[in-house]
């Protein structure tokens, strides 16, 4: 059997903060194969990010990371970061969430482009400029021999979106991990970057994270799909397994929130009640417990863990055999 890309056992992230220990990342396990789509979906704070950032080892000060994150068998939690660096930026990519914080404003965008060319492909300045004007006209910058000499304040918020992205792809990486890739684009962009994803699964055989609240994208791009609910998964399955037959409280709840062109609502969207749970101070039991319509005895002393529920892959984490 082939070697996950990425392999995760046992992730737990805690944060020290002066209000006490956060509780971000609670025992997180999951691989992700050659040519795969993982989709990553939850609300804000349920720990999707954090996972990632602590894979590609950019854990804040304050974070401590326990468990395991191997990439082709090579454990990252705890390697130099010399080593590190010849994985991260080569071999895994990342688009971040905030571009306005992740491009230097001091440098050109060709300079930026460029680096990771040069330092991982050894290709020379001119090469390397060459292949950094074609990615931005595949991610649909306009006049790219003419944009790539400017500086990033002089992008809008979805260029620069746009630019993070062909960072990330110019070095057609083992795996690529997308946080909120499609957020700042308007439609149609958000079409082309999508579907330029599945051309570099398909021509490079890249694994890919995407890390998102947008069920749509999700919906368009993913092979599988992990729901995370205060920093736990909480069910996992194919996309048509999630989408189609929704076996946690909570995935219903998310898809359920979705607007849809098929169906007349006459009425507002429905929404989950509730707020989600202090990550300092979790409820005992299951920390869904509070928003479930369908809470009982059990649900309040008994944390539930994941099992599986059917075919492999196929788990959830709720004490209830099925959704009503």
């Amino acid at each position: 059997m082939p070697q996950p890309i990425l392999e995760v056992t046992d992730l737990k992230v805690r944060f020290s903060t002066p209000e006490g220990i956060v509780e971000a990342v609670n025992g997180i396990s999951f691989a992700i194969e050659e040519g795969e789509t993982l989709g990553v979906v939850g609300e804000s704070g349920s720990g999707k990010s954090q996972i990632f950032m602590t894979v590609m080892g950019l854990l804040a000060q304050n974070g401590q990371a326990t468990g395991s994150a191997r990439y082709r068998g090579k454990e990252l939690l705890g390697m130099p970061i010399a080593e590190l660096n010849t994985i991260r930026g080569g071999r895994m990519g990342m688009i971040f969430q905030d571009p306005m914080t992740s491009l230097n404003p001091y440098l050109t965008v060709r300079r930026q482009l460029t680096e990771v060319l040069v330092q991982h492909k050894g290709m020379s300045e001119r090469e390397a400029t060459n292949a950094a004007i074609g990615m931005l006209d595949r991610v649909r910058i306009p006049e790219p021999e003419k944009r790539i000499h400017q500086y990033p304040h002089e992008f809008s918020g979805g260029m620069r979106q746009r630019v993070m992205i062909a960072m990330a792809m110019l070095c057609k990486p083992d795996l690529l991990i997308a946080d909120e890739p499609t957020t700042a684009l308007d439609v149609t962009i958000q079409a082309q970057i999508i579907e330029l994803m599945k051309q570099l699964r398909e021509t490079s055989r890249t694994a890919i994270v995407l890390i998102t609240h947008d069920l749509g994208v999700v919906a368009g791009l993913s092979d599988r799909v992990m729901v995370m609910y205060a920093g736990r998964i909480v069910e996992t399955g194919t996309a048509r397994e999630i989408f189609y037959d929704p076996q946690h409280p909570y995935t219903r709840g998310l898809l359920a929130s979705m607007p849809r062109l098929d169906e007349q609502r006459a009425d507002i969207l429905e929404t989950i009640a509730g707020q989600p749970p202090n990550l300092q101070r979790l409820p005992p039991g299951c920390p869904f417990r509070p928003r479930c319509p369908y809470a009982f005895d059990r649900c309040e002393p008994e944390l539930p863990l994941l099992r599986n529920i059917g075919a492999p892959g196929r788990a959830k984490a709720c004490h209830l055999e099925r959704l009503p």
